[in-house]
């Protein structure tokens, strides 16, 4: 009778032990990997809440981050656990040694407004390309035909229209 009992209480606790291992155990380690990242997200990092929301870290607390979205810079707070995956992480600042003529040079620029950039942007583009290609690009637009369409008797209904084209 005791060899009967283990009989039926083996395949119980062999079946406990293989969902231990395949489910219970795995959930964990992505459990504790989702944690860790939650923990370490940083200012400057991009992140993707789970509600779908797409923001730049601008500022971290304990259990809140502070998310900037939108190109108006909207700044809201959401919870640590609420972020899904981190998109793209901060770069570490470097200090760079930069010569003295270096800055000079950069110092004498000034920026250009945005019309005025899109304008020497097209600009350039159009002097680089040759003389040859130009008209090659305009031929395949002449050499499509017009399609006109049908003329429609204007006093038809669509009932003699159809009949007359069965006939």
């Amino acid at each position: 009778m005791n060899g009967n009992m283990w009989a039926t209480l083996l395949p119980l606790v062999l079946l406990l032990v293989v969902m231990y291992f395949l489910l219970i155990r795995p959930q964990k380690k992505r459990e504790k990997q989702v944690n860790e990242m939650r923990s370490n997200v940083r200012v400057g990092d991009e992140i993707i809440t789970i509600g779908g929301i797409c923001g730049k870290v601008v500022k971290t607390k304990d259990e809140s981050l502070v998310i900037q979205v939108g190109a108006d810079k909207v700044k809201f707070e959401v919870m640590r656990w609420s972020v899904s995956k981190v998109v793209e992480n901060a770069k570490p600042t470097k200090k760079v040694s930069v010569s003295a003529s270096e800055e000079e040079d950069e110092a004498p620029k000034k920026a250009k407004p945005r019309r005025l950039k899109k304008k020497a942007e097209e600009a350039a583009p159009a002097e680089e390309k040759p003389a040859e290609e130009a008209p090659a690009e305009e031929k395949p637009a002449e050499e499509a035909p017009a399609e006109e369409p049908a003329a429609e008797p204007e006093n038809e209904t669509p009932a003699e229209a159809v009949s007359e084209e069965e006939k």
